[in-house]
């Protein structure tokens, strides 16, 4: 954020009327703990990892323009969110994703359950390198949302019902069916691209569709966590 953004924000939610050579202290004066916080040691496991962005104003010279917020989460065994790193780019890539990972690792992390992240180009290589026995899963929701680009407005509801058939099956051939299924259909025959959305992750998608069972048992800890966020 800018200091006069900042500024706006304490004045509007707190009250607080700072002046700019403040702030701009304050800020200096915490650059040092951010910095330990970023380098801090990590657990030596998480079963679930999520990878995300966010799209963040960030002063760059004498300018403020948007740019990407790449971050980490993580799942403990206890069913706490740890903010594990944010890392800050004009853009991902392979390159990129392999300095990720190797921050990760270099700070303790040796093994990843699952990571889940929304089909970023060149992570599944480099969490595959730097972790070898760790699935990369699409995100469920990501998916979804990326089906229903191609969508008008009133046949979303339609389509994620039918497509709901698709990431609640019991394994993967149920799974597959349900795609063609759909696919057949006079949604899906309207909706290809849609289709083609669920085709080209399927490989990253397939994970989610173990068992039911050991999906609940592994996803518990992700459900208590995100119904007490």
């Amino acid at each position: 954020m800018a200091v006069r953004d900042i500024q706006h924000h304490l004045a509007t939610t707190l009250g607080v009327d700072m002046s700019p050579d403040t702030i701009s202290t304050i800020t200096d004066a915490v650059l040092d703990e951010v910095m330990l916080w970023q380098n801090r040691q990590l657990d030596e496991f998480y079963p679930v990892i999520f990878l995300d962005a966010l799209r963040v104003k960030i002063r760059d010279g004498h300018r403020v323009v948007n740019k990407s917020c790449y971050m980490a989460v993580g799942v403990d065994m206890d069913g706490i969110k740890h903010i594990l790193g944010l890392w800050i780019a004009d853009n991902d890539g392979a390159a990129f994703w392999a300095s990720v990972c190797a921050d990760l690792a270099n700070r303790g992390l040796q093994d990843v359950f699952i990571l889940c992240c929304d089909g970023c180009k060149g992570l599944p290589e480099a969490v595959e390198a730097t972790w070898p026995n760790s699935m990369v899963q699409t995100c469920i929701v990501h998916l979804i949302r990326a089906a229903n680009r191609w969508v008008s407005y009133q046949d979303r509801k339609p389509v994620s019902s039918a497509l709901r058939e698709v990431y609640t099956a019991p394994n993967e051939d149920t799974a597959r069916a349900a795609l063609d299924t759909f696919e057949a259909s006079e949604l899906g025959r309207k909706y290809p691209q849609s289709v083609k959305v669920w085709r080209d992750a399927w490989d990253r998608f397939v994970p989610w569709a173990r068992p039911p069972e050991s999906r609940h048992r592994g996803g518990e800890i992700i459900g208590f966590t995100l119904a007490h966020c």
